[in-house]
């Protein structure tokens, strides 16, 4: 009797700000087990979909092995990234042997691959084609979201409402925590989810007032 092959997933969930709520995509999980995937691992991080230099995503891609699936709750979670460096990100996936699973985004994947000759191109031509429409489609979201928001704090400032930026005091105090207790730079902006210069910026402005 002939062994079927198991189906394996790799989860990434991602959120942009503390504020948000991880919690809602875990229904993620139940839905990829439903389907009749094992769920080899489970990527959560807090981090914009701007940057290609997300920790967890980079772990996630680095642990793909063939014919794996990469789940995510929308393509803007994979990527909110210029379309360029995007298809460089979906390609660094593909380049492991592994494929995308994302509502929106058509899968033709599997019928490529029993397709050949004419049909074979088509079918991988229109999956590259929808492809690239949804990271288009999620980085034309993230310039629309920027511009509204800059035309609302220049609103505001026109105004005299704009009461300037609200610092993050969650990822200072855990940037802080972090440096104390002699982590790197590079580790505690993996830990804490942000950038490198965030954290010489903070830790310089502890530094100085510890000093005061």
């Amino acid at each position: 009797m002939l062994a079927i092959p198991m189906k394996v997933a790799r989860i990434y969930l991602r959120v942009s700000t503390d504020e948000q709520d991880l919690t809602r995509q875990a229904v993620i999980e139940d839905s990829t087990r439903q389907a009749g995937f094992y769920v080899a691992g489970v990527y959560r991080e807090k981090a914009s979909g701007a940057r290609a230099d997300r920790p967890e995503l980079l772990r996630m891609i680095a642990d793909l092995q063939p014919g794996e699936v990469v789940v995510a709750e929308k393509i803007d979670r994979i990527s909110r990234l210029p379309l360029a460096e995007a298809e460089q990100l979906v390609g660094s996936i593909r380049a492991k042997g592994a494929r995308l699973a994302v509502p929106g985004v058509v899968d033709l994947s599997e019928l490529a691959a029993e397709a050949d000759g004419v049909a074979k191109i088509v079918l991988e031509s229109v999956q590259d084609m929808l492809l690239k429409l949804a990271l288009q489609m999620a980085r034309d979201d993230y310039d629309t979201r920027r511009e509204r928001q800059r035309q609302g704090v220049q609103l505001a400032k026109a105004e005299g409402k704009y009461p300037g930026r609200i610092p993050d005091t969650t990822t200072h105090q855990r940037i802080i925590a972090l440096r104390t207790a002699n982590h790197t730079i590079a580790r505690t902006a993996e830990l804490a989810g942000c950038s490198k210069s965030q954290v010489k910026r903070i830790w310089a402005q502890h530094v100085a007032a510890v000093k005061e």
